[in-house]
């Protein structure tokens, strides 16, 4: 039970925070507050003891836009984590909502209740600049033709008037502390190329013996989290820690409370962290860089007689390996011919590649280990000279090869586990892995050997939920078919778990217009719909407002951009014209003037985006947005389900497209003042027996069930 301290600081702080916002209770958001709080309280005594002791309480809380889930979360966790001594980690799904965070909800809320603790940002190490590698560019920008750099191709910095200039600009802020080498908190958007130039991976790191230790921007941040009572992150960093087994990036498990923002993410976040792909063609080119890399170190060490028989083995392990691969390629080849003519890929039924491909993965997985062990060696025997202040080769040639071999053992080992993870077998009664072959269109055509769990759930039982002090799980849309069973399925989540649904802000049924008109055609017939869209969409759209088109299918999305009128295309946003931002940019510069405004999109513009008010007074969804049928990873996972006697598009398909249909909705109400019109143009939510049940699963708008009418 919470103490008469805790309940008084928790309602203290909500009725200061409603003062200081001047702000009425909303019923939600106190429910919200009360389940996380009743369900924290709960949390086992510490007792003290090495170990991870019995599992902590676990809730699942839906709460829709306008609850102010956020304030809910942060009111009734922190003084609980203070209390008990743990931290508070709190994970969301993407950066947009880790900046409201920490420059919004959270400076909001200490200044409302006069709270103090301390907040600290966690990020990868790549978001962060390395000063070494500052240092590196900028001797390039100032002498380029110096020879300074022993291997170029692994510095991929290319000089030109404007990166010039930012990277001038990063080392006088960096000098200056007007900035402190975060990526995301530099003004100007730094292209991928030039960052990639500025920053290093955990392999490229030298740590403690980087003679820029005292001023790494990634290992200052680090320490912040130390003094932490909260630490905000991202779903994917908090399973990078878990994969190293927890307390490695974050503290233990055990001493965290962490509250999963937009927790309907987590399950593929999971599923994509620990999945692997590798590169045929690609793979080859690197290997041939690194042999190129270690002909280029043979030159410069030739003085220092410890490296060479070194670098001898690294060269021998390539060569090795790039022989394999080159024979495995036809190999792979024969393989992806098998596959339907319509498709692009070729999957393994059950995720079983047959012994002899196993064979092949096996040989692949040995010499890719010991090439491996070879660079380790190496890493080794630089960090031993990086050590040595008198050491007889330059220290930037010390400096250089680290990074450089840190690089290449990166991909090494990324191969080696792909390698690892194709050359499995999976135990019986495990549900197996997806594995498959595909064809990267682009770029010559690469051969792409994947292979990805396809359930999140036993990673997060075991990693996760039964190891943590105590967990909370957020979104405004974890329910599918008014159930948490899906959420349930896909993540783990056991059974102590408390699963509710908090009553939302808005009354949608006075606000927002769900129609489903009759356009002559349903989603069904892919044609048919397609030129029934081009036709209804010149009457349905007022071209003098906001409005949101979504689309299951980039191909159906294109043909109709191309189809419509001029009048009308002249005012289509489109997704891939623009990037994301850009997009929404100009399509609040475009209503902002009192324009109209139209954005097509797919499946991104259905979740997370953000347009209040007249940036958006009408959502119309194209069709019912299914899953692409053909995709090998949600094959694989009906193919595990109809094995264990269940039906896939039951337990499966139709929960997620509820779910993302959900979504696709709730882009229209986003306050408490919006009001508009959702359209769906897909009859199937009337005519098949399963449209009735993603249809009553939809809030209660106000319906039309009509022909097709004008705005």
């Amino acid at each position: 039970m919470l103490s008469d301290d805790l309940k008084n600081t928790i309602q203290e702080g909500y009725r200061s925070f409603l003062r200081y916002r001047n702000l009425k209770p909303r019923f939600g958001q106190r429910q919200m507050i009360a389940t996380i709080a009743s369900t924290l309280a709960e949390m086992p005594v510490d007792d003290g003891e090495a170990g991870d002791g019995e599992p902590g309480p676990i809730c699942a809380v839906e709460a829709g836009t306008g609850t102010g889930k956020t304030m809910a979360y942060l009111l009734a966790t922190l003084p609980i984590a203070r209390a008990s001594g743990k931290t508070l980690v709190v994970a969301t799904g993407t950066v947009s909502l880790q900046s409201q965070l920490l420059e919004k909800d959270i400076p909001e809320l200490v200044a409302a209740t006069g709270w103090t603790y301390r907040f600290a940002l966690a990020k990868g190490r790549g978001r962060y600049l390395c000063p070494l590698r500052l240092e590196q560019c900028l001797d390039t920008v100032s002498a380029r033709g110096s020879g300074l750099f022993l291997f170029e191709d692994e510095i991929p910095f290319q000089v030109d008037p404007g990166s010039e200039r930012m990277v001038k600009a990063m080392g006088e802020a960096l000098e200056a502390g007007s900035w402190d080498g975060d990526r995301d908190a530099w003004p100007e958007t730094v292209p991928e190329h030039n960052w990639r130039a500025l920053t290093v991976d955990r392999k490229q790191c030298a740590g403690h013996r980087c003679r820029k230790f005292s001023r790494c921007c990634f290992f200052q941040a680090r320490e912040s989290l130390e003094r932490a009572d909260c630490i905000i992150t991202n779903h994917d960093l908090v399973m990078a820690d878990l994969a190293l087994g927890g307390g490695a990036i974050l503290p233990p498990p055990r001493d965290c409370i962490y509250v999963f923002d937009e927790a309907h993410r987590l399950g593929a976040t999971t599923l994509r962290h620990f999945a692997g792909n590798f590169r045929l063609q690609a793979g080859i080119h690197w290997l041939e860089q690194l042999l190129a890399g270690i002909q280029g170190a043979s030159r410069t060490f030739t003085s220092e007689a410890g490296f060479q028989p070194l670098l001898d083995g690294i060269g021998n392990a390539a060569e090795t390996v790039l022989q394999t691969l080159r024979q495995s390629v036809p190999l792979f080849h024969s393989l992806l011919d098998r596959a339907a003519p319509a498709l692009d890929h070729y999957r393994f039924t059950n995720g079983d590649i047959g012994e002899e491909n196993r064979a092949l993965c096996r040989q692949l997985l040995s010499v890719f280990t010991a090439l491996g062990n070879s660079l380790a060696n190496l890493s080794e025997q630089l960090e031993g000279a990086l050590d040595n202040p008198h050491h007889p080769v330059p220290r930037v040639a010390l400096e250089q090869l680290f990074q450089s071999v840190g690089n290449w053992s990166g991909r090494v080992e990324t191969a080696t586990v792909v390698w690892g993870l194709m050359a499995r077998e999976d135990p019986p009664g495990e549900p197996p892995w997806a594995r498959w072959l595909a064809l990267e269109q682009g770029s010559g055509d690469d051969l792409v050997i994947s292979v990805s769990p396809i359930s999140a759930a036993e990673t997060l039982r075991e990693q996760l939920w039964n190891r943590c002090a105590a967990a909370v799980a957020t979104s405004a849309t974890l329910r599918a078919l008014e159930t948490f069973n899906r959420f349930s399925q896909l993540t783990g989540l056991p059974d102590r778990a408390r699963c509710v649904a908090v009553q939302g802000a808005f009354d949608v049924g006075l606000s927002g217009v769900l129609a489903i008109p009759d356009i002559g055609a349903d989603g069904g017939d892919h044609e048919a719909h397609t030129l029934a869209l081009c036709r209804c969409l010149e009457t349905l759209i007022d071209r003098q407002q906001g409005t949101l088109v979504l689309y299951s299918s980039r191909k159906q999305m294109e043909r109709v951009a191309t189809s419509v009128s001029e009048a009308l295309r002249a005012l289509v946003l489109m997704q891939g014209d623009y990037s994301y931002s850009e997009i929404i940019r100009r399509h609040r510069q475009r209503i902002d003037r009192g324009e109209g405004s139209i954005i097509f999109g797919l499946a991104s513009f259905a979740e997370g985006l953000d347009l209040p008010g007249n940036y958006c007074n009408h959502v119309i969804v194209a069709k019912l947005p299914f899953a692409v049928p053909d995709d090998p990873l949600q094959s694989a996972q009906a193919e595990w389900l109809q094995s264990l006697g269940e039906n896939p598009f039951k337990t499966m398909t139709l929960p997620d497209t509820s779910l993302r249909l959900i979504q696709a909705c709730g882009r229209l109400l986003r306050t408490e003042q919006d009001s508009g019109r959702i359209t769906i143009l897909d009859r199937r939510l009337l005519t098949k027996h399963y449209g009735r049940l993603l249809l009553d699963s939809l809030p209660p708008y106000r319906r039309e069930l009509g022909p097709v009418t004008g705005p």
